[in-house]
């Protein structure tokens, strides 16, 4: 595709000038500035003309502009009001997109989807930054959203972490919420030289394709990952330890020892060793319990 004007530092320095525009700590504003990464994201997001894609965060709108030009309808939710007329400019040309002034938490996507796009899945794309990362991700899952996949830009460190299997450091609560509704695969990792200012942390393209159904059958899903936060808060405690210190649980200790026996794991296992399938068997076997 001919690249679209602001995926370049001299533009973006342009229309900041033009607007006096200061970036927001609070907001944690990067904006990108790599047409080869913007091409990526677009590429890897799957869009097609077919699709209603939603972005979260869309800056002075430079991937915007790549979205639009790819896809039937682009809905953008940006929280600094700040940038709206900036956007209300850069994007005049674009007659498929819409801009939202409000804090994409606050949304119902699940009606936006029905009304703008007939209750099909929608695709997401983001440039998120980190201390707002994992909220916007969960609730997009947990809120049972029609969605196709969600294509990010986080910190590359998060990135890692959704993707890594049990025994690795990185390995949490975050890896087994996404890899029970999504595939999570890394498209690219991006220098900070790509952003505008640079942040101090690299940050890498992952795309979490919605699974059709769950990799495993769990009959109580809200316990499982009560059982699975309460398993890495203490991550040097074992497993049953973990349980049994959790304000979220009311199992006793004797329960906890007997279920984790029943699902055949050894007593000083922790949950750092377990798979998503042994978290689903703990799950399954406390509902019995019950």
């Amino acid at each position: 595709m001919t690249a679209p004007y602001l995926g370049n530092p001299k533009r973006t320095i342009e229309v900041l000038q033009k607007y006096e525009f200061v970036f927001q700590k609070k907001f944690g504003q990067n904006f990108l500035i790599d047409t080869h990464v913007l091409d990526k994201i677009v590429n890897a997001a799957e869009i097609t003309k077919e699709d209603f894609v939603l972005e979260i965060g869309p800056g002075i709108g430079t991937m915007t502009q790549y979205l639009a030009s790819a896809a039937r309808e682009v809905f953008a939710v940006e929280i600094d009001k700040v940038l709206i007329p900036i956007l209300e400019d850069t994007l005049q040309d674009y007659e498929n997109v819409t801009i939202l002034n409000e804090d994409i938490l606050k949304v119902d996507i699940r009606k936006l989807a029905e009304e703008r796009n007939g209750g099909k899945p929608i695709k997401v794309v983001a440039n998120l930054p980190y201390y707002i990362t994992t909220p916007i991700i969960m609730g997009l899952f947990e809120g049972e959203v029609p969605i196709d996949s969600i294509t990010v830009m986080v910190q590359k460190e998060v990135a890692d972490r959704m993707q890594v299997g049990p025994g690795t450091k990185d390995y949490g609560a975050l890896s087994l919420a996404v890899q029970y509704y999504a595939e999570p695969y890394i498209v690219a990792n991006v220098p900070p030289n790509c952003f505008m200012p640079r942040p101090k942390v690299g940050s890498a393209v992952i795309r979490l394709t919605r699974h059709e159904k769950p990799p495993v059958a769990v009959e109580d899903t809200k316990l499982m990952f009560r059982i699975i936060r309460a398993s890495f808060n203490q991550r040097r405690k074992t497993l049953a330890n973990g349980l049994k210190n959790s304000p979220e649980l009311s199992f006793t200790k004797e329960e906890i020892q007997n279920v984790i026996a029943a699902c055949g794991f050894p007593e000083g296992i922790r949950g750092e060793a377990l798979t998503l399938e042994a978290f689903a068997a703990l799950a399954n076997a406390f509902v019995k319990l019950r």
